[in-house]
């Protein structure tokens, strides 16, 4: 019914313990996608029990293309082998599998082993990801997500390798149906990411906005064209006061503020449109399954 994913790159000190839990927790199909480790990882795989493949091409983009090819079960769990998850979590995303085509594993952000910096950039990746894909997730950069197999073996997988689980969130709102369900988040075991948090954030922020761009650009250009209302607010009471104050009438301010209000309201009523498309979208999918 369900394959645990484990991408690993030099997770020897991880692997092990993570193989070990997964199955004190009942979850023995286990696929470890390796990305040709320098260490023992594979090794420490294999003698645990787990399927060991070796992936094409490197990261965990590669990494994942490689999986949904060789999973044969209908559900596919996705988890980082650091053990920052926990597998007892797993049957809080398998509820919800049957209803849902992704489920995302979010992160309790209140825990102490996530730095603040982590914390706020989560937040505002999240925000962005549902502003651009009107939807309501908590945590889009999560590394433990459920996904319907035969709609992951649909995904295209592009750009950076470093925000792989956007590009998978973004394809499977377009196809199907996702939620979010908390959980607990660990210290990692083993070496340290060598990725920089700014650069990581910065590539995902970029990674979703060209999502939005290729996979919902209504609600994209929509979202910019609304955000024209802030500014077109400040110049009409800007030019307010300077009529009542001063008694200035300036013609020019006036005028391209209401251009911009006029601009502002368009994006907004098309994003109202956009949202009712989606969920009418949804409401006929849900229909036929």
């Amino acid at each position: 019914m369900m394959t645990v994913v484990l991408p690993t790159f030099n997770e020897e000190q991880a692997i092990g313990l993570v193989i070990d839990e997964l199955k004190q927790n009942g979850y023995s199909n286990i696929l470890v996608v390796d990305g040709r480790s320098k260490d023992n990882t594979a090794a420490i795989a294999l003698e645990k029990g787990a399927r060991v493949i070796l992936q094409h091409g490197s990261g965990k983009r590669d990494a994942l293309e490689n999986a949904f090819r060789s999973v044969k079960t209908k559900y596919t769990l996705i988890m980082d082998a650091d053990m920052t998850y926990n597998p007892r979590d797993i049957r809080l995303l398998l509820e919800h599998g049957g209803d849902f085509d992704e489920v995302v594993g979010a992160r309790d952000f209140s825990t102490p082993h996530m730095p603040r910096l982590h914390k706020i950039g989560n937040w505002i990746l999240a925000t962005a990801f549902n502003a651009f894909f009107g939807t309501k997730l908590r945590d889009v950069c999560s590394g433990m997500y459920l996904v319907r197999t035969s709609l992951a073996r649909r995904l295209e997988f592009f750009g950076s390798r470093m925000a792989v689980e956007e590009v998978v969130l973004a394809q499977m709102c377009t196809m199907g149906r996702v939620t979010d369900v908390t959980i607990d988040y660990r210290p990692r075991v083993g070496r340290k990411p060598s990725v920089r948090t700014w650069r990581q954030g910065f590539v995902d922020l970029v990674t979703i906005i060209l999502l939005a761009r290729k996979y919902n650009p209504i609600m994209l250009f929509s979202a910019i064209s609304g955000s024209a209302f802030v500014p077109a607010t400040i110049l009409l009471a800007y030019a307010a006061i300077q009529n009542y104050v001063f008694g200035i009438f300036p013609t020019g301010t006036i005028l391209f503020g209401v251009l911009l209000l006029l601009f502002a309201a368009q994006g907004l009523t098309v994003a109202t449109m956009s949202l009712q498309i989606r969920r009418i979208e949804k409401m006929l999918r849900d229909a036929w399954r």
